[in-house]
């Protein structure tokens, strides 16, 4: 319900809405079909099921949503005083993009970028990791760190480069979030690139004191992203 309800909200442009043709609709169903506007159809469960790919059952409603070229366009995004941004570079796996793009969403950053060969952003586990926060909030895809970088130096202010490395040389609750950042989280298996190290201001590191050496990308993304709103929600009070 909830990715569909915000890519409506969002003005995302829709192509088709696919429904149960044999199942009483619920009234936000009956209205996502009444105020949205596009080609309704009706299939029998099992297709519905099969196009869901939920495993319990045929959801109420698929949609098929066109995607959102523009989202490729850096410009998009607004670097102002208290800009906060994430950069995926080559992740692999859609259900950590979805999950960190919805902690991004969750936690106010501006937008997230993805760089390099990675999982698509539109792969529908993706879509369903980020439960819906994808269509909320600008997510840039582009082919190397060097937009990225261009990017950060147009901008009038000076944003702060912030790598996430479990070798960084700083504890995450000792650096100054409160400064315009952009959060790089590197591929799950082989972390950072040579690149990245290079340009990043600083590396962080998030403190662990288990047995476990680190974090799930995602865990790692949220952690830090909660960090920053915490030193930015304390510097209001």
């Amino acid at each position: 319900m909830r990715p569909i309800t915000l890519a409506a909200r969002f003005g995302w442009p829709f192509s088709a809405l696919i429904y149960d043709a044999d199942r009483p609709l619920s009234s936000w169903a009956r209205e996502i079909l009444r105020d949205v506007d596009a080609l309704h159809i009706a299939m029998a469960p099992e297709l519905v099921a099969e196009l869901g790919e939920k495993g319990e059952g045929p959801p109420e409603l698929v949609a098929v949503i066109k995607i959102n070229r523009t989202n490729d366009d850096l410009h998009r995004l607004t670097a102002g005083p208290s800009f906060s941004g994430v950069v995926l570079d080559r992740p692999t796996s859609p259900g950590n993009v979805g999950s960190i793009i919805r902690s991004a969403d969750a936690f106010g950053a501006d937008g997230v970028i993805v760089t390099g060969h990675a999982a698509d952003v539109y792969d529908p586990r993706a879509v369903r990791a980020s439960t819906g926060s994808l269509f909320a909030r600008p997510v840039v895809r582009c082919p190397s760190h060097r937009e990225v970088m261009a990017w950060v130096r147009a901008q009038p202010g000076a944003i702060t480069v912030a790598a996430a490395d479990e070798h960084g040389e700083v504890d995450v609750f000792d650096h100054d979030f409160t400064r315009p950042t952009l959060l790089v989280i590197g591929n799950e298996t082989t972390g950072l690139t040579a690149a990245w190290r290079e340009l990043a201001d600083t590396c962080v590191r998030i403190p662990i004191t288990g047995a476990a050496s680190s974090l799930n990308a995602a865990n790692a993304a949220t952690a830090i992203l909660y960090e920053i709103t915490r030193q930015r929600l304390k510097t209001q009070r």
